[in-house]
């Protein structure tokens, strides 16, 4: 099985009643130690039970309740020695050599771990042989008929999988077998598609069918990394690079499947929402957090929520709503290095005649807001030069010390519509959800947000572009009011 990292749970006590498990290993490996029993979970390791090794055996036995699921042995620096399972029964032994070897394992009382490190060994065997017929593949004599003996040895193995799947089903194992085998995706469009790409098609398709063969009804299967793995690539891998409202509609599909089902829902949403809403850099994925939130803990579905926490995640909610993407920019209206007190004087984010308006909450103590301020100005100052300004920059100095921000902005003779101290209308923290510097927020014609990151530099215009090409509507279209507005400024000055 494969290795995950893991982080260490608390050991949980061993009672001293009757025996419900007893499990013990045997081998010359085995010296006076101290060894831990660990049960997988999600991508962490719960420890069970710990003893020490004694006549080149380690036997762990008590009365707790042991789940099915996938456990692991573990040496005294709670490394991974080898994964076994608990199925069957709770009282079996496994005796192993040395290198810990699939085939080298003889259990005695357990069928399920019997049949599991069987169906291992014949896994390393084709390893094994496929290593030795890529090694043949080198010599171009040999090239063809190597060919044909990979291709024997994938039916071999394909056949070899099919009938262990038929003949074990009752085991847990087998479960994991099935749902680690490839989705077959159709080689051609089926008639009727409105879709013309196969490709696009082909990756609808294998999103959509990811987790059919995937008993999401059996709960030992959160006791295995398998579910883990899956999990994760699903949602941080395959759709990694999907917006907002793909990988929203795609984890509805995998959610509302197990919505009634409080132990997997507990599983997927307590592991996938921190993610979302964590992520300083992918772009969308607080619109994630935030469905994800709304449709599932605020709707009443997950009961082992508490009270104050359900209130922390509505006032998140409501909190990262004032900037997710697509939502109108709330009006700063702020005075400049003048610090003119007088509200007439403060100027508005939004009143521009340029299309863009690039948000930027800087500090002048902060060494990467000065770096990729001065990366900023020089972009600026070559649009300036060469009269495509496509975008204003309203910077807006996040620091306390205004005196300091004031003589940055002068030394460094920052060419941006420069604003800050205390004179302002509404908290730009809590309007943008500014959580520290630097950040960056750009606003479309319509002052609407198109983007809550922040990008490098060299990224703001290629993402401009892309967002012109997205959004075919906005790349000619009239001047917005608020760009109407600031053209009318721009004259009367």
């Amino acid at each position: 099985m494969k290795r995950l990292l893991f982080t260490l749970a608390t050991l949980i006590p061993i009672l001293t009643s009757a025996q419900n498990y007893k499990i013990e290993f045997s081998s010359p490996s085995i010296i006076t130690q101290q060894y831990y029993l660990g049960q997988h979970f999600r991508d962490t390791f719960i420890l069970y039970d710990s003893v020490f090794g004694k006549d080149m055996k380690v036997v762990f036995a008590g009365s707790n309740k042991l789940e099915t699921g996938v456990y692991t042995l573990l040496d005294k620096e709670k490394k991974k020695i080898f994964d076994f399972m608990v199925d069957d029964s709770r009282k079996f032994s496994i005796a192993f050599d040395d290198k810990h070897s699939n085939a080298g394992m003889k259990v005695t009382g357990s069928k399920a771990n019997t049949l599991m490190f069987q169906y291992m060994a014949k896994l390393d065997w084709a390893n094994e042989q496929g290593k030795a017929i890529n090694e043949r593949k080198k010599d171009p004599a040999l090239k063809a008929a190597a060919d044909k003996e990979m291709e024997q040895l994938a039916k071999t193995m394909k056949d070899y999988e099919e009938q262990y799947i038929k003949d074990n089903k009752q085991y847990r194992f087998t479960k994991l077998v099935s749902m680690s085998r490839r989705i077959d995706v159709p080689d051609a469009i089926p008639a009727g598609s409105k879709d013309t790409n196969l490709q696009h098609w082909q990756a609808i398709y294998y999103r959509t069918h990811f987790w059919d063969l995937v008993d999401l009804t059996d709960h030992s299967l959160i006791y295995t990394p398998q579910l883990f793995d899956k999990m994760n690539y699903y949602f941080f891998g395959l759709l990694y690079y999907q917006d907002s409202d793909t990988i929203t509609r795609y984890a509805h599909m995998v959610l509302d499947r197990i919505v009634d089902d409080s132990t997997m829902l507990n599983y997927f949403l307590e592991f996938i929402t921190p993610r979302y809403e964590r992520s300083t850099k992918n772009i969308g994925w607080d619109q994630v957090f935030v469905n994800l939130v709304r449709d599932y803990y605020l709707a009443g579905h997950c009961p082992w929520a508490t009270k104050g926490n359900l209130t922390n995640k509505r006032q998140t909610v409501e909190y990262l709503s004032h900037s997710l993407i697509g939502a109108m920019g709330i009006e700063l209206l702020m005075a400049d290095t003048n610090q003119s007190p007088d509200p007439k004087d403060w100027i508005s984010s939004h009143a521009f005649p340029q299309k863009y308006v690039m948000l930027w909450f800087w500090d002048p103590d902060c060494s990467h807001c000065k770096r990729q301020t001065a990366e900023l100005k020089t972009l600026y100052d070559s649009l300036s030069a060469s009269g495509n300004k496509v975008f204003e920059v309203y910077a807006v100095g996040y620091e306390s010390d205004t005196r300091k921000w004031i003589d940055y902005v002068e030394k460094h003779q920052l060419p941006f519509v420069n604003v800050g101290g205390p004179n302002v209308n509404v908290d730009y923290q809590e309007a943008y959800n500014v959580h520290g510097a630097p950040t960056m927020i750009l606003l479309n014609a319509d002052r609407q947000i198109i983007m809550n990151k922040t990008l490098p530099t060299k990224s703001v215009l290629p993402f401009i572009e892309q967002y012109e090409k997205d959004h075919p509507e906005q790349a000619d279209r009239a001047p917005s009011q608020w760009q109407l507005e600031g053209i009318r400024r721009a004259k009367i000055k």
